[in-house]
């Protein structure tokens, strides 16, 4: 596939931020149901609704000549889509180029083993993998489908083949709480930095009430510091997460929290779905469709790249999650899965 040319006129938001990360879902599907994140009995997208790896190719590389220097692929779980490494080693070219920066990606961990070392081929450096508990029977209660073994011999061959780990922790009162010590722990002993994620308000799960989940990272943040010396870091990873460094043990901790702090006066992403739809915003509704410019027009990708300039025009100041009302308003109807974690 011959790409396009850069294009020198870089994406920018009508709140003056350059866009230079997208967020990309290969699959709505994956081979967990984590209580927070899927319904246990989910219906997955039809196969012709989602964007082919050669389209997803065509995507990327129009938002990379556009000024794109981050990918992150994400799912549900990107590897378990079919012949999703072919689409990593498309990738790298654009790495070679110089043009991107970062490729990169969000799993459970769970197909580790068997791409770690592919991953590693095609330019990724870095992986961010969820786990919310070392214990083996709450782990296969908040996944339902889960294995713990698998997942850590998943971390076992990333770091084995040379990625750097970074460890994605949901914080879920009343489920881990009790963990937070073990956690941090566990990943200075293995050399791997820790992010805590408050829970976000996505999509229907069923008989779960992220209300009874939520667990305030500002408490979470006040018993690591009865523990340790917490130091703010300036460091930005181009991502919402918020850092500290534990003196006592040198390791970074993280922290995202879209419902205690809003993080979008820097935000630079946007995140496409599985079926091509572009979300300005995580915690917004509103989304372009850029499957139908794609497809009508196969061998031109002017029309695509108009519908990217125009849905980047449309990028809101700020997202919407809420819980201070104690009801259903302020969540996101569509599943986390979806739009791509």
């Amino acid at each position: 596939m011959k790409d396009a040319p850069l294009n020198p006129a870089p994406l920018i938001d009508p709140f003056r931020r350059a866009i230079s990360y997208l967020r990309v879902s290969v699959t709505d599907r994956c081979d967990f149901r984590c209580v927070y994140c899927m319904s246990e009995n989910m219906t997955f997208l039809p196969k012709r609704e989602l964007l082919t790896l050669e389209e997803l190719d065509r995507m990327c590389s129009t938002f990379v000549a556009m000024g794109v220097e981050k990918l992150r692929i994400t799912g549900g779980e990107p590897l378990v889509r079919k012949g999703i490494m072919t689409f990593f080693d498309a990738m790298t070219r654009h790495l070679e180029s110089g043009a991107l920066k970062e490729l990169t990606l969000t799993t459970n961990g769970s197909q580790l083993e068997r791409f770690a070392d592919d991953l590693y081929a095609a330019g990724v450096r870095r992986v961010n993998i969820s786990l919310d508990t070392l214990d083996e029977t709450k782990f296969a209660d908040i996944t339902r489908w889960g294995r713990l073994p698998q997942v850590i011999k998943g971390i076992d061959a990333a770091q084995r083949a040379g990625l750097r780990v970074k460890i994605n922790t949901v914080a879920l009162k009343g489920f881990n709480e009790d963990e937070l010590f073990t956690l941090v722990e566990w990943c200075r002993s293995r050399d791997m930095d820790l992010t805590f994620i408050e829970v976000m308000p996505m999509g229907d799960i069923g008989n779960e009430d992220r209300l009874d989940q939520y667990w305030k990272l500002s408490d979470l943040r006040a018993r690591l510091a009865g523990e340790y010396t917490l130091t703010d870091l300036d460091e930005r990873s181009g991502g919402p997460a918020r850092y500290v460094r534990l003196e006592e043990t040198g390791q970074k901790i993280g922290f995202i929290t879209p419902l205690t702090h809003n993080f979008c006066e820097s935000c630079n992403r946007v995140r496409l779905t599985c079926t091509g739809e572009l979300y300005m915003c995580l915690g917004q509704e509103d989304m372009a469709d850029l499957r139908a410019p794609l497809r009508n027009h196969p061998g031109d990708d002017a029309p695509l790249r108009e519908a990217i300039r125009a849905a980047i025009a449309r990028k809101p100041k700020g997202h919407d999650f809420d819980y201070s009302r104690q009801s259903v308003e302020g969540r996101m109807p569509r599943h986390m899965s979806h739009t791509g974690g």
